[in-house]
């Protein structure tokens, strides 16, 4: 499996147009045993109350069972249970977890997507990807800063993007390199899987991506990746008067500007461009 990902990537590369086809004929019973390696054992339970040690007890039915389900194209998403983990400033974050069936197909489908579009994605971008970490963003941008003339920040953090990526929009961008009915289904069905609040009460969403989802960091890096990266590099950079540069971790960047003017003017069209996509 890892050869044919490896294959994937290297046509990704050779082809930035090409859009691929029959990814979901990947997540075979093989594939399904590589991505089980690759869980986080000590995981929450779903909305099922399975937790991974009890799927682990009977993973060789569960896994024959769910590539059965793959294969014949019956596997459905499972609603998402909602919990809420304390943040340091004293408020709450929203958390979806998923049962394990869907974390095991997750995992798989986000192995896909990370190896098609790590070809894509800029070298600017530091969060939720292979060999990259918070500490080489922090580290990029002071070495930038210090010693290549950057005079002036715009820092931002994209409040509730998790919550308000719009599916419409990342269905556009996923179509962009994938060609596959079936791979694009199952993602719109992660998207549009019911939420179970504490209070057994269920959101239908209409927007957003569960901080929670196995898949849901590649997902928001690909988002961001057109929402963002690549409007800044094609756009927003031959524009300015002087040099200027973005740095992103997930949902939190900073850009750097050589100039004071450079800098204000993207201050004023940043928030209309993120309107547009959030």
């Amino acid at each position: 499996m890892i050869t044919e990902l490896n294959a994937i990537t290297f046509k990704s590369q050779r082809h930035p147009k090409h859009r691929f086809q029959n990814l979901y004929g990947l997540l075979r019973e093989d594939f399904l045993y590589q991505s089980w390696g690759q869980l986080n054992k000590q995981a929450a339970a779903g909305i099922d109350g399975i937790t991974m040690p009890a799927y682990q007890q009977q993973l060789v039915g569960n896994i024959t069972r769910l590539s059965d389900a793959l294969k014949h194209k019956r596997f459905r998403a499972n609603d998402i249970k909602r919990v809420f983990i304390p943040k340091a400033n004293g408020k709450q974050r929203p958390l979806g977890l998923p049962t394990v069936d869907d974390k095991l197909v997750q995992q798989g489908v986000s192995q896909i997507l990370q190896s098609i579009w790590e070809a894509d994605f800029l070298p600017n971008s530091y969060g939720y990807r292979p060999n990259k970490s918070a500490h080489q963003a922090v580290h990029s941008l002071a070495l930038n800063l210090q010693f290549k003339g950057y005079g002036y920040i715009v820092e931002a953090d994209i409040k509730g993007f998790f919550n308000n990526l719009d599916h419409n929009w990342l269905m556009k961008m996923l179509k962009q390199r994938i060609d596959d009915k079936a791979m694009l289904s199952l993602i719109s069905q992660w998207l549009k899987a019911r939420i179970k609040s504490p209070e057994g009460v269920f959101e239908y969403p209409k927007s957003g991506t569960p901080q929670g989802g196995i898949i849901s960091p590649v997902l928001a890096n690909i988002y961001l990746h057109y929402a963002l990266d690549l409007w800044f590099e094609k756009k927003v950079k031959p524009r300015m008067r002087g040099r200027a540069m973005l740095i992103r971790y997930a949902d939190d960047f900073v850009c750097a500007f050589q100039y004071a003017n450079d800098a204000e003017r993207f201050y004023e069209v940043l928030p209309k461009r993120l309107k547009t996509f959030i």
